[in-house]
């Protein structure tokens, strides 16, 4: 966003484009990025690749799906205390009043809300389904910030909601022994 002409942008506008026309022609409406573990640059990832799509002209949420340690709200200067954890536990708060415009045209964002004691049944729970299905009614691009695999189960109950996944890998910092356990647990759940 602040340099739109550099290197690394254009990488991300890469990563965007591979996701809008790879050969299978499956749906790209929602995206999951999660990394093996911490400090790999999922969040990085994620919040770059919600701001190609925007800048594209496509209405996009970033989502903070890490309800764990949430890192979404401080990228963009918000609050977290308001957000997804709270709208899932509470049916009386409606969609519009968690969604927080950017400063970024065409991008909003849903920040993690209160870190909840019991993660991973919320983001597998009736009204977690129901929220993704509104937002893809409301959104072209709807994009989860995850936590870390190797760590919890999150991710994994959030791929179910998700057209496409996005395994980030840090070159000479994602631990091998991590990454090879990441992907045996994938093999496992074809």
């Amino acid at each position: 966003h602040e340099d739109p002409k550099s290197p690394i942008s254009e990488s991300y506008r890469s990563l965007r484009t591979s996701l809008m026309f790879r050969e299978d022609k499956e749906s790209t409406q929602t995206i999951l990025v999660s990394s093996s573990g911490p400090g790999e640059g999922k969040t990085t990832t994620v919040a770059n690749l919600a701001i190609t799509y925007a800048n594209m002209g496509k209405k996009t949420i970033l989502l903070d799906a890490d309800l764990r340690k949430p890192v979404i709200h401080k990228m963009f200067n918000l609050k977290k205390n308001f957000g997804l954890s709270n709208f899932i536990t509470d049916s009386s708060i409606e969609l519009d009043q968690i969604i927080f415009s950017s400063s970024i045209k065409n991008l909003d964002l849903l920040t993690c809300g209160v870190v909840p004691p019991n993660p991973s049944e919320l983001l597998d729970s009736k009204e977690m389904n129901e929220l993704v299905e509104k937002l893809k009614l409301k959104y072209d691009v709807v994009l989860f910030d995850s936590p870390p695999l190797i760590a919890v189960t999150d991710a994994m109950i959030l791929k179910k909601y998700c057209d496409k996944f996005i395994l980030v890998v840090r070159a000479s910092g994602t631990q091998k022994g991590a990454l090879d356990r990441v992907l045996v647990g994938f093999d496992q759940l074809k």
